[in-house]
């Protein structure tokens, strides 16, 4: 291809990778995107004799994977804050802050006021990291109208903390099952991740809390 040998590609295809990781708003992501990308520089160095670029991104590879075992071993503090009325001040700042980024998962999301919904932030290490809102249905049913985390924290840590270990929050207020309906594909491979089974409707999931 345009003259270019393997070992050629195989330098670009490192170049892409690494700024690759430069746009992702993940920082676990941006850290494995990287890792791959010094890794091909690393073998690329080595292979056409450019020992300073050998070390270099031997070095930011040896970094990231360091980064990337600390971020999955280290040992989070998770708590639910609940959220009392619609007019929370920060709840609106937040809400307000995040506004383009919601709209992309939750693009019908509106907070209507008098409607005393179920509301409250997920927060990890003390730091406000998500928001869950849902209105009361008939019989039990609790229909998510929101359920956002912040792009920095957007693994399964979360989601574990809610949906396994606080399911206790939805039962003792009364809930037996979770509803939400979604098209954003990212946003459907979450949830059925988590256990959400698709009912009669073709965008409408179910969470059965036993």
């Amino acid at each position: 291809m345009f003259g270019l040998s393997g070992l050629e590609l195989f330098g670009y295809f490192g170049s892409v990778v690494v700024a690759v990781s430069l746009m992702m708003k993940s920082i676990i992501k941006l850290r494995w995107f990287n890792l791959i990308g010094a890794i091909a520089f690393v073998i690329y160095g080595f292979l056409i004799g450019a020992y300073p670029v050998f070390v270099l991104n031997g070095f930011i590879a040896i970094a990231d994977a360091y980064y990337l075992v600390q971020i999955y071993h280290q040992q989070d503090y998770f708590e639910i804050l609940p959220i009392a009325d619609e007019g929370n001040t920060f709840l609106t700042r937040f809400l307000d802050f995040y506004r383009d980024d919601i709209r992309r998962y939750f693009p019908e999301f509106t907070l209507n006021e008098g409607t005393s919904p179920f509301m409250f932030f997920i927060m990890r290490n003390m730091v406000p990291v998500g928001v869950f809102i849902g209105e009361r249905k008939d019989d039990g049913l609790l229909d998510i109208i929101l359920d956002y985390v912040t792009p920095d924290y957007r693994d399964s840590k979360n989601a574990l903390y809610v949906y396994n270990k606080r399911m206790d929050i939805f039962k003792s207020a009364g809930y037996r099952t979770l509803h939400i309906s979604t098209k954003n594909p990212t946003h459907l491979a979450y949830i059925r991740k988590l256990g959400f089974k698709q009912g009669t409707a073709k965008d409408s999931y179910f969470f059965n809390l036993g």
